[in-house]
């Protein structure tokens, strides 16, 4: 009876925190920045990686973030596991967890001579012993309702193998603007038997969650070889290929970096606006450096990028001329639109739509986007060019017979021209 009632109790913590639909990448204080969980590594480009370990792998994930304030919080830490769709699986905590899931955040550090102070914290995420959609979550002291911080991550073991390729789409009136992935999948090593609707494939663009595809059907099984292809001609394994980002560098406080008009420190909080953009959906493509929506916290100008550097209130600006409706500035620095000062205003004054964030010193990607039920529609100010450099994830999931879970069986990143700082 009384574990009845526990199971009871945890559940409604659960749906009171979030809801019947499946969990989200979110932060929910804003004094909660700067929220990053990536391969533990001393590259910094690693910041830029997404956060999918193997099942096997001997680097952890390191989930760092900031809280805006003088002293330091008591933060708790659990892992969900996850089916496919991001919502919770019928595994027990044991069942993927060698330990108690309740992870007390002790690694953190009070900043050093910022104008605006802080407490950066790191959290390394524990070995877990099953594959799959995990979430990390974050909460004040023990109380799970408390949440600040809801992460996703996926574990994959490679039992199936993957092979993608870009090539233009099958559908030749897009061919300027889209690029379509063609999937081959070997499952040599693992017994399935019904490779059709047994072995799911979820592809994702630019570590986007909001245009995901999934539900796609092979074109071929070869059972004889135990491959399965994804080789479509209907358009439905293809993505806008949308433009390369446009960036603004704010690793400097003492001089103008690259599409910074003015930055202006005072006493206590320094002021950064970018150069006036314009829409460019008709422009000629231009390849040039980006890191497809990521950013990194770095600076010049001291040693310790996550200690010793500026809070920057930035305001991005963009001209209204040929803008239709009230846009976005998307990217991993709002969270991909979602947080609310991602909303850009009218300033009739200037004839221009203005954001502003509050962003620490570092590089920055980022869009324009109008907003939709289906998600960004970014083409109608970015626009679209098929040779524009995007990374690309195919996701394999499968639930064995009489399996509780989605196993993720097979990963695959690609990236074909891979550009770093």
């Amino acid at each position: 009876m009384k574990k009845c009632f526990l199971v009871i109790a945890l559940f409604s913590v659960f749906f009171k925190t979030f809801g019947q639909g499946s969990i989200q990448d979110r932060v929910y204080e804003e004094n909660i920045q700067s929220v990053r969980l990536f391969p533990q590594s001393s590259e910094f480009s690693s910041q830029m990686s997404s956060p999918a370990i193997s099942l096997q792998a001997n680097t952890p994930l390191l989930l760092s973030f900031d809280d805006i304030a003088y002293d330091p919080d008591m933060y708790s830490v659990r892992l969900i596991h996850c089916d496919m769709n991001w919502t919770p699986s019928d595994l027990k905590e044991n069942d993927y967890l060698e330990q108690f899931n309740e992870f007390n955040i002790t690694d953190y550090n009070y900043s050093i001579d910022t104008r605006i102070p802080y407490i950066h914290y790191n959290f390394v995420i524990p070995r877990v012993t099953k594959s799959g959609n995990y979430i990390v979550q974050v909460y004040r002291g023990r109380e799970q309702d408390k949440t600040i911080i809801t992460k996703r991550f996926m574990v994959f073991d490679n039992s199936v193998q993957v092979g993608a390729k870009i090539v233009p789409p099958s559908q030749t009136e897009f061919r300027r603007k889209q690029q379509q992935l063609n999937i081959n999948l070997n499952y040599k090593a693992r017994e399935v038997l019904d490779p059709r609707t047994a072995l799911r494939v979820v592809i994702r663009q630019n570590q986007r969650w909001d245009n995901t595809i999934f539900n796609l059907k092979p074109t071929m099984v070869r059972e004889d070889l135990k491959t399965v292809s994804y080789e479509l001609f209907d358009g439905s394994n293809a993505f806008l290929a949308g433009n390369e980002f446009r960036f603004v560098d704010l690793r400097y406080v003492r001089a103008r970096g690259n599409n910074v008009a003015k930055i202006q420190m005072e006493e206590d909080v320094v002021f950064a606006e970018t150069m006036i953009e314009k829409i460019r959906p008709t422009a000629v493509y231009s390849q040039y450096l980006d890191m497809n929506g990521q950013y990194v916290i770095f600076n010049f100008e001291r040693q310790n990028h996550d200690l010793e550097g500026e809070y920057i209130l930035t305001t991005f600006n963009l001209k209204a001329d040929g803008v239709s409706e009230t846009p976005y500035i998307v990217g991993s620095l709002s969270n991909w639109g979602t947080d609310s000062d991602a909303k850009m205003v009218l300033d009739k004054k200037t004839n221009t739509y203005q954001a502003t964030l509050l962003l620490k010193q570092g590089w920055y990607d980022y869009q324009f986007a109008y907003k939709t039920n289906d998600g960004w529609n970014m083409s109608p100010i970015e626009g679209d060019h098929f040779e524009t450099e995007n990374e690309y994830e195919v996701l394999v999931y499968f639930r064995d017979v009489g399996s509780r879970y989605d196993e993720l069986v097979g990963y695959s990143n690609l990236n074909p021209n891979k550009r770093r700082l």
